[in-house]
């Protein structure tokens, strides 16, 4: 999933223990005429009368220092804020010149180096979570910058702000179709220069990530002949003529991009680990985790010797392996497959209200399913989740699923055919859908903003086993044999 993805939650529990019993003095009436502390009528304490001012004033300049680095990131990556639901840039694409690159990397590295100073022993427990986390946000730029260099060493990068460029502007109807028609030219305009400069920037490309941006690159047509193209509605002729030989022009460029890298494949390293140390400072300062990667690994084979012998409970093993045929109903076409998967979603709500099992806020968009894109098959084979942006003020979310092919040899499509109720729970509700559209309704601006894989794939697995012991997904059933298979990945 891309994901994408977003909060952190501080969770206190306090244990109050039995009240000691305690000797009555003797013959003590002490005065509590004038005691407020002890009256009903006790007067509000204002916590902000024992706090250092000076630790105060550093905490206010560590969200203004957050509040202007969000800025300066949206502006600087216009794709990706449009994804998120911030049009304020809809006709631009990332500058990936290698100044602008280099100037990214120094402005985020500075900012780091002056959130670390901060001290915060003294600062209250929330102000020093966000201080960690803000910290983390920062650490995971710029390990992308200093590790992992994906502008050199990714070619899915450029593929990546070609088709999210266009699909960002397609997924919501925020604006009209004229308007958005405009800006997907500017952008299509624009793709040619940048998948050049994408070349000329991949000096170590890695082969793996090179085949995933071909394969990319050569199935976009759909998205720019089809999909795009639905928002030319009543366009003015120039406009239209504008549209057209800028669309065929990019489809050009990205063909010819995939080309050479196709050539270049040869002389490419099939794949590049980070290493170790590398995934050690990962975990810790990025993803904030007591482990280091021998910790990860034990743990990752603990559970994946659970999950199997789980499934190897049930009484046929076939059950894991999802089969149409065991459907008493099968679509007949895309849009009846489509529809009868959403329409499972209100049996889970109902399911989940009935059994008491989580609080469903009133903001909650809907969650539809649609069909993925066929630039997106090749790095989401499965599909892909969208919830609601941090920005979008529509709150609808997405669960993007390959085409409907009954005979696929695909685990989701058949999955999607037999139940689609498992993927349901992970994707949408009590899963992503329902966790990121509570995220983006915090008030505190940092914890809004926290992207977190771990918290966020955790939530869902959950869920899912959540569901299953409350028994949705019926003991020895082909749904539990789902739940248990995907644990495994």
């Amino acid at each position: 999933m891309k994901v994408i993805i977003v909060f952190f939650s501080a969770i206190v529990v306090v244990f109050i223990s039995s009240a000691t019993r305690a000797q009555s003095p003797s013959e003590r009436n002490p005065d509590v005429s004038n005691k407020a502390l002890i009256t009903k009528s006790t007067p509000g304490i204002n916590e902000d009368a024992f706090r250092n001012k000076n630790v105060s004033a550093a905490a206010a300049a560590l969200h203004k220092i957050a509040d202007d680095y969000y800025a300066w990131r949206n502006e600087n990556y216009p794709v990706q804020s449009s994804y998120v639901g911030l049009h304020t840039w809809d006709n631009r694409l990332t500058d990936y010149s290698p100044a602008k690159i280099e100037a990214r990397a120094r402005h985020v590295h500075a900012l780091l180096e002056k959130v670390r100073a901060m001290k915060t022993n003294n600062w209250a427990k929330d102000e020093r979570i966000d201080w960690i986390l803000f910290r983390a946000q920062l650490e995971n730029v710029d390990f992308g910058n200093r590790v992992l260099k994906f502008e050199q060493t990714n070619p899915q990068v450029y593929v990546g702000e070609c088709t999210n460029g266009i699909f960002s502007l397609l997924k919501k109807e925020y604006d009209t179709p004229r308007k958005r028609a405009v800006a997907a030219t500017a952008r299509l305009k624009l793709m040619p220069a940048l998948l050049k400069q994408g070349l000329s920037n991949l000096q170590d490309p890695v082969k793996l990530y090179a085949q995933l941006a071909i394969q990319s690159a050569r199935s976009i047509d759909p998205l720019l002949n089809n999909s795009l193209m639905a928002l030319d509605v009543d366009l003015p002729p120039n406009e239209h003529e504008e549209l057209v030989k800028a669309r065929d022009v990019a489809l050009t460029a990205l063909h010819n991009y995939a080309d050479a890298l196709e050539k270049r494949l040869p002389k490419m390293v099939d794949f590049t680990p980070m290493g170790e140390a590398n995934y050690n400072y990962y975990l810790k300062h990025v993803l904030l985790l007591p482990l280091d990667a021998a910790q990860v690994e034990m743990i990752g084979r603990v559970e994946l010797a659970r999950y199997r012998a789980l499934e190897a409970l049930l009484p046929d093993p076939k059950l894991a392996d999802p089969d149409p045929k065991r459907s008493a109903n099968i679509p007949p076409d895309q849009a009846s497959f489509l529809k009868a998967y959403e329409g499972r979603e209100q049996e889970m709500i109902k399911f989940m209200k009935e059994h008491n099992l989580v609080t469903m806020p009133d903001y909650l968009g809907p969650f539809q399913i649609r069909q993925l894109p066929e630039a997106f098959k090749p790095t989401s084979p499965g599909g892909f989740m969208n919830p609601p942006g941090v920005y979008d003020k529509d709150p609808t979310g997405f669960f993007f699923i390959p085409t409907y092919n009954p005979q696929s040899k695909n685990f989701y499509i058949r999955a999607a055919i037999e139940d689609p109720r498992p993927i349901l729970g992970h994707e949408g509700m009590p899963g992503h859908f329902l966790q990121l559209s509570i995220a983006n309704h915090l008030s505190d601006e940092i914890r809004r903003q926290h992207e977190d894989g771990v918290f966020v794939e955790g939530w869902a697995l959950y869920g899912e086993e959540m569901l299953m012991r409350t028994g949705l997904y019926p003991t020895n059933s082909a749904a539990q044999g789902q739940i248990l298979r995907l644990s495994r990945y």
